[in-house]
Order: C-alpha cells, then sequence, then structure tokens
C-alpha cells in the first residue's frame, strides 16, 4: 500500500472521529434543550392549575400553603389562646409551665399568652361558630368590632391563633333543612356554614396557623341523648371533612379526649354532674397534650402528629 493510500485511510478516520464527536454535541444540545423546556412547560402548567373550590380557594394556594405546612416556624413564635371558661380550667392545669420547661429544655423560645374572647361585654359571653362567624367574617377587617380584634388584628401580631368554644356549644338542635350562616340557633347545618366561611378566612393569612378545638361536651345530666348525638357527628365531620392536610388550619381533639369515645362528658371528668366544666383531674390530663399540640403545629408535624397531642 503506498503513501497516499495511507494518507487517504488516515484522513477517514478522523472525518469519522470528527463526525461522532459532533453527533455527540449535537444529542447532549438536544437534551439540554428538551430539559430546558421539561422545566419551562413544567413552570407553565403549576402556573396555570388553578382551580376554583367551591369556598372560593384555588389549588395554588393550597399548594403554597402545603409547602408551608411541612416547615417549622423557626423556634421564637408567638401563640395566643383565646377561650372561655373551659378553656381556662385546662390552661390552669399547667400550660404555661409546661411551655416553660419545653423552652428550657429544646432551646426555644415559644410565648404563649391567653385571652377571653369574646369579652363579656360589650358583645356577650358566646363563642359559639356563630360569633367568631360574626366577628371574623362578617365584620372583618383592620378595626375592632364591638371591642373585640378581628383576623386582621390578631394575625399581624401573632404566629399561632388557638381557638375554641365553651360546652354549650354541644347542646345542638335539629335541623330544619335550611342552613342559614347568619343564624344564632346551634344546629349542625348552621355550624358547617358557619365552620365553611371561617375555613374561607383563616386561609387568607397563610403565614399564621391556627389550631381549632373540637368543641366542649355536656354531661349526660345536661343533654339529651339526640342532642348529643349531633354534637358527635359534627365533630367528627369537622375532623374528617372539614380539616383539610396542607393548609394552615390544625384541630385539636378535645371532645374525643373529654368524652374517651362516647357522648358526654363523663362524671369523673366533670366539676360536677350537672356542672360541665372540667375538672383538675381532666385539666392535669389534657394540659400536656394540648400544649403538645400546639408545638407539633409550629414544627410542622401538625398533619402528621395526632390530633389529640398524644405520642
Amino acid at each position: 500500500m503506498n503513501a497516499r493510500t495511507w494518507g487517504f485511510l488516515a484522513l477517514l478516520a478522523m472525518t469519522a472521529v470528527l463526525l461522532g464527536c459532533s453527533s455527540g454535541s449535537s444529542k447532549k444540545a438536544a437534551e439540554d434543550a428538551t430539559s430546558s423546556n421539561d422545566v419551562t412547560t413544567s413552570t407553565d402548567t403549576a402556573a396555570q392549575d388553578v382551580t376554583t373550590h367551591p369556598d372560593g380557594l384555588t389549588t395554588d394556594v393550597t399548594t403554597n400553603l402545603d409547602a408551608q405546612d411541612q416547615t417549622s416556624m423557626g423556634s421564637d413564635v408567638k401563640i395566643l389562646f383565646l377561650h372561655h371558661s373551659t378553656g381556662g380550667v385546662i390552661w390552669g392545669g399547667g400550660v404555661e409551665q409546661w411551655f416553660t420547661d419545653y423552652n428550657s429544655n429544646q432551646g426555644t423560645s415559644y410565648q404563649i399568652v391567653e385571652q377571653a374572647f369574646p369579652k363579656d361585654s360589650p358583645y356577650g359571653w358566646n363563642n359559639y361558630p356563630f360569633d367568631y362567624w360574626n366577628i371574623w367574617v362578617n365584620h372583618a377587617g383592620p378595626v375592632a368590632f364591638t371591642e373585640e380584634p378581628t383576623l386582621e388584628m390578631l394575625t399581624a401580631k401573632q404566629d399561632v391563633i388557638v381557638w375554641k368554644h365553651c360546652f354549650p356549644v354541644s347542646g345542638i338542635d335539629a335541623d330544619n333543612g335550611a342552613p342559614d350562616v347568619t343564624s344564632e340557633q346551634k344546629t349542625v347545618e348552621n355550624y358547617k356554614a358557619q365552620y365553611a366561611g371561617l375555613k374561607t378566612k383563616m386561609r387568607e393569612f397563610p403565614a399564621t396557623r391556627f389550631v381549632v378545638w373540637t368543641g366542649a361536651a355536656l354531661t349526660q345530666a345536661s343533654n339529651s341523648e339526640e342532642s348529643a348525638t349531633r354534637a358527635r357527628t359534627f365533630f367528627q365531620w369537622v375532623k374528617s371533612e372539614w380539616d383539610e392536610p396542607g393548609d394552615n388550619i390544625f384541630v385539636w381533639d378535645f371532645y374525643e379526649l373529654e368524652t374517651q369515645g362516647g357522648l358526654y362528658l363523663p362524671d369523673n371528668f366533670a366539676a360536677s354532674p350537672d356542672d360541665s366544666h372540667p375538672n383538675d383531674t381532666l385539666a392535669q390530663l389534657a394540659a400536656p397534650l394540648f400544649a403538645q399540640r400546639v408545638v407539633d403545629v409550629i414544627e410542622g408535624r401538625g398533619d402528621t402528629g395526632k390530633i389529640t397531642g398524644e405520642p
């Protein structure tokens, strides 16, 4: 084979190598372009995937809340506990001291304060679904309603807001088939309408987390079986349907702790058979579980921890 033939073969080999490299580079460029297009498409799809729900919220809002819920709120958190007399008994079971001890052991600064809401005057000593809806939804805004702070006011100062109802909430009348969000009558259908409005309102403040107690129960001597059954039905609905994972609203199941799976506040947990306030025995049991539930919510375990606060 002469020199010219060898030179021709060498030229062919070099050309083949160059073509292979060019093909590989083109493939890599195509892959990069596809990857870039995938990212753009994914982002565009997420931005456009907005579904309107019956409560007026959209899917993208819920998604953002879901991402936030999985994170801790940090070590410096302000907590407000809104309550009446039942909540006051549980508070007296050692809630404040529990947080003091927890902060000391964990190096956190969770600051919890309690407040009667609404006050006896001028609004009135009523903290039922209608009343929260009336103050926070019906009279929403930056100005207090009958001296009671709205959520616009409370969320500006608090990171976590806990609210509850006192035991008369469990004295529930039969539905009449015409739910009325503006009605003070205690029926399951009215409660559901008021809770729907409250959920939508609370979701307007995604930086604030809310802990809602299931309602306090009445003793057997203070309630009928029919009314007590309606109460259990409503609180079960709150847990299984109204409370949804991925948002900024969480439940503490006080009702289940009180009733131990029954319909009434047992006499051994009550101030007396005719007084549905919890006694010290229940307060000592419930206080640390309540405090733990709040901490679970603060530290990102709101959707994974037990809603009773139990380990």
